[in-house]
């Protein structure tokens, strides 16, 4: 399935159920609202409130087993991932080769729901994104020492991304583009191409995953635009080019003490991220 079909798809499904659970932005009180009032980035304009809203109710839908455009996203991003034409059953060990913490990947959508595997479909069908996406999956599951869990760490970006335009740090680019779900498809693709970076040149390893994702939330937060500009470099450079260069953001000011600590991710209608915890993804 093609990801404007899977997401005609929603445009056009009941999710009343789903928007009754979603709290659009971050609640502030006292002077944290004054000051985000006065000094904080610019508000989403109302036209495009619809498609902020469709987001995050994507973000609270479940995968259901009884939607085949639900399982159709799901066995696509198998078959792109794998390369291979053959289906694949619903549950099973095939899943824990992806990335996936067990035999269910709807184990590991907490928070993120069906737009956490809508952002990982846009990665495997769009052309311009899909050889990065298979260099990185084969990357980290053919290295031993640096490898990490894919899809679980597609999960964490696009929760990464959802706390970001919950917290409007995307209003301004989402306003110039006059667009939403685009916004964040293409900062979730700049976020993992900013992952593997860091990844391959610091040569990180999973104990250091909760640095990493802090790392990440800072620059989804305070340079987004800085992001998708790395994005649309890496998209526009010729082949010969090499691919990869090294991390070219500077990075958070955050201590080494922390590293491998777990981002311990609350869900989108709760009001902030909490960093904290042993050294987990999730």
């Amino acid at each position: 399935i093609s990801f404007n079909e899977a997401l005609q798809y929603f445009q056009t499904a009941d999710l009343s159920e789903c928007r009754k659970k979603v709290q659009v932005t971050v609640r502030r009180q006292g002077l944290a609202a004054l000051l985000h009032f006065f000094f904080g980035p610019p508000r989403l304009q109302a036209q495009l409130h619809g498609e902020r809203d469709l987001a995050l109710a994507m973000a609270q839908c479940a995968l259901d087993d009884n939607e085949q455009v639900h399982m159709r996203i799901l066995q696509t991003i198998y078959r792109k991932l794998t390369r291979t034409r053959l289906g694949c059953p619903r549950y099973g060990a095939h899943w824990e080769e992806l990335g996936f913490q067990g035999v269910d990947p709807g184990t590991d959508l907490r928070g993120t729901g069906m737009l956490g595997l809508m952002q990982l479909l846009y990665f495997v069908m769009d052309a311009r994104t899909l050889p990065l996406a298979l260099e990185i999956f084969n990357q980290v599951t053919l290295t031993l020492l640096q490898s990490f869990p894919f899809c679980l760490m597609s999960v964490n970006i696009t929760r990464l991304v959802i706390q970001a335009l919950r917290e409007e740090c995307l209003s301004r680019e989402c306003n110039r583009r006059q667009q939403v779900i685009t916004v964040l498809n293409d900062l979730y693709v700049a976020t993992f191409l900013q992952l593997y970076r860091l990844w391959k040149w610091q040569h990180k390893t999973i104990a250091d995953s909760g640095f990493v994702l802090q790392e990440l939330e800072f620059s989804t937060k305070k340079k987004p635009k800085q992001l998708l500009k790395s994005l649309e470099a890496y998209v526009n450079q010729s082949p010969a080019a090499g691919g990869l260069q090294h991390p070219s953001l500077p990075l958070a000011s955050i201590s080494s003490s922390q590293a491998g600590e777990e981002i311990a991710f609350t869900g989108i209608c709760d009001p902030r991220v909490e960093l904290e915890g042993e050294a987990r993804l999730i």
